[in-house]
């Protein structure tokens, strides 16, 4: 990775600290797809980083991946959900910036056991992505499930559609008598 792809990381993680601390609605692909995507072009610059995977590579590679899931699944718990003009809109509260700090400390940790032990590729910067990307999935596999349990949709895309839709209308539909008249059915995506 050239010192302009990690300026470019860094600036991203920045955007993201911003927006997370910020709030926003939390659109289904960005949220989910987006991780897979960066999580495998993580994996392929692994592959394509010039030096031939070792045993020691891998383990190091598993460790620091099992870290920043871990760390992703944190941040999925901490991060504030609610549902804003019936769409999940996400917050991460100001004391949640100590997970960013325990992500780089991690980060960090993992070099240096990957340097120790001999596993250059581990070591190198080309798993920069790969364990954010990985970081990134846990935390959406929290905020997916999590939502599903309030019941509260993804914001919807640019072309209208909402991640997961056919999903949340049938939790919806599965606990709402159809009979029931529509303002007295259970609605818990809409605010009182």
């Amino acid at each position: 990775m050239s010192a302009l792809e990690i300026l470019a990381v860094i600036g991203i993680i920045g955007f993201v600290i911003f927006r997370q601390i910020q709030g926003e609605p939390l659109r289904g692909k960005r949220t989910v797809v987006l991780p897979a995507i960066l999580t495998a072009i993580g994996f392929s610059d692994l592959r394509g980083s010039g030096g031939h995977l070792q045993p020691a590579d891998v383990t190091c590679l598993v460790i620091g991946a099992i870290g920043a899931s871990v760390i992703g699944v944190g941040f999925g718990v901490v991060m504030r959900l609610e549902s804003r003009d019936g769409y999940l809109w996400a917050q991460l509260p100001v004391r949640g910036l100590w997970l960013w700090g325990a992500l780089v400390a991690w980060r960090v940790a993992a070099v240096a056991l990957a340097g120790a032990m001999h596993a250059h590729v581990a070591a190198s910067s080309s798993t920069l992505l790969f364990s954010l990307g990985v970081n990134r999935l846990s935390q959406a596999a929290v905020i997916a499930l999590r939502a599903l349990a309030i019941g509260v949709p993804f914001a919807p895309e640019k072309d209208g559609s909402s991640f997961m839709a056919s999903t949340f209308d049938r939790d919806r539909n599965r606990s709402v008598p159809q009979s029931a008249p529509e303002d007295a059915r259970y609605q818990p995506w809409r605010r009182s």
